[in-house]
């Protein structure tokens, strides 16, 4: 069933796709090492102490987050003014970020104190920088809306090309370095810019979707619609859901599973089954709709997490085979979410002038989510007892049900309020 009074789009060619999308890879190339490899390399390399490397961090990510919704802003107005200067601001947030990128793999000899005001410094711009285009790359497809299967095309195409960028961070810094990681990022921006570059001037909405693409964006907050703010809530809950883990896993397969050697395989496992299994929640999406596929999706990863508490030593195995279940089931939660925003917008008449204002919040609220699940479970596991490198049952045991517990119980919450928003809003559901 479609929106009554409108026409289905042409397929989305996969030479559009492709040029939309490959501007992902880099930014996910970007965004992996700063929250993986970063701490790390200035507390191991750099020498810097943790405490203050810890308050640097928070600082400047707590910054990055509060601005997203003003660069949302200043992405409609980039939009607005026309592809070319969008374009061209995509160009030198890209060049920033890539030089940011760089220098903080060179921080300067001297104390702890000038370590630091250079990893602040560097830091913010790379992150500012990142935001700045990451979020003007999303508004960019977003005005296209579209009818469901569209949307959910559009999006697994970016988050596609996001999850192999995620596949090389992961490996080239350890087999390349940094500096050669640096190169490799500034030839992936190249051509993702180049790509973008090459799309169409403007892609057909269907009609029933508003075209706001001659007027400026409302003045109104995003959250005072909503539809948006369930989605939101929906959103928050999911994410938590799977931050928790994310946050968790170093912890559970060295001291629960007790095989730290096998991290890079079951990350490998995970984001591999998530890239191969977008193109099945495309499909489903042209079976169910949009809301039902996530739903799908979502109770697959409770499914699979519920037997994380079960394992224990020597379970590598077994814990493989979660990896890739829940890794197919992080496919929906990547293509659905992003596509039923789009359709959220160009409902509420802001479709070609406000994507940037509903992608500021909902960027803010990614980052958000990382910041809930350590604030949540780190705590929560101190106080029951567990301990990085412990071998006591008890703390054990907490880790593992905080590991596989925690996120079904956020996962459930998320489909119970994605069940109730889609009988409110029955647009969710149409294919």
């Amino acid at each position: 069933m479609r929106p009554p009074g409108s026409r289905p789009l042409k397929p989305l060619h996969w030479r559009t796709g492709l040029s939309y999308g490959s501007l992902g890879l880099p930014l996910a190339f970007v965004s992996l090492p700063l929250y993986v490899n970063l701490p790390h390399y200035y507390a191991a390399v750099a020498g810097v102490p943790l405490a203050g490397l810890g308050a640097v961090l928070l600082a400047t990510r707590a910054v990055d987050a509060v601005l997203d919704p003003a660069l949302g802003r200043l992405a409609d107005r980039l939009l607005h003014r026309g592809l070319g200067q969008a374009w061209l601001a995509a160009l030198l947030g890209s060049l920033i970020m890539g030089l940011g990128f760089a220098a903080l793999w060179h921080p300067p000899e001297g104390g702890p104190q000038e370590v630091l005001i250079w990893l602040a410094l560097s830091l913010l711009v790379c992150t500012l920088a990142y935001s700045a285009v990451s979020i003007l790359h999303q508004a960019w497809g977003t005005r296209w809306g579209g009818d469901p299967n569209w949307r959910a095309r559009v999006t697994a195409w970016r988050e596609g090309a996001t999850l192999l960028g995620v596949l090389l961070a992961s490996i080239l810094p350890t087999w390349l370095g940094f500096d050669a990681t640096s190169v490799v990022l500034f030839l992936a921006l190249a051509i993702g810019l180049f790509g973008l570059h090459r799309l169409p001037p403007a892609i057909a909405q269907p009609m029933g979707y508003a075209r706001g693409h001659n007027s400026p964006a409302s003045t109104a907050s995003p959250c005072a619609d909503a539809s948006f703010r369930r989605l939101l809530f929906v959103f928050m809950l999911n994410g938590v859901a799977a931050a928790i883990p994310a946050t968790l896993l170093p912890f559970f397969v060295a001291d629960r599973l007790q095989a730290p050697e096998m991290q890079p395989l079951f990350l490998l496992c995970y984001f591999g089954a998530a890239a191969a299994g977008l193109p099945l929640w495309v499909r489903a999406v042209s079976r169910w709709g949009l809301a039902p596929s996530w739903r799908a999706g979502m109770l697959t990863s409770v499914v699979a997490f519920s037997l994380t508490p079960w394992l224990d030593a020597g379970d590598g195995g077994a814990f493989l085979v979660i990896c890739l279940a829940s890794g197919l089931a992080l496919g929906a939660d990547l293509a659905l979410p992003g596509a039923l925003l789009t359709g959220v917008i160009h409902e509420s008449g802001q479709g070609g002038s406000g994507e940037g204002r509903y992608l500021g919040w909902w960027t803010c609220a990614a980052k958000l989510n990382l910041a809930l699940a350590a604030g949540l479970c780190l705590p929560l596991l101190s106080a029951l007892g567990y301990q990085s490198g412990t071998s006591d049952p008890a703390g054990l045991q907490a880790l593992a049900w905080a590991y596989g517990g925690l996120p079904c119980l956020f996962k459930l919450l998320a489909w119970a309020g994605l069940w109730r928003a889609e009988h409110l809003h029955s647009s969710w559901r149409l294919i």
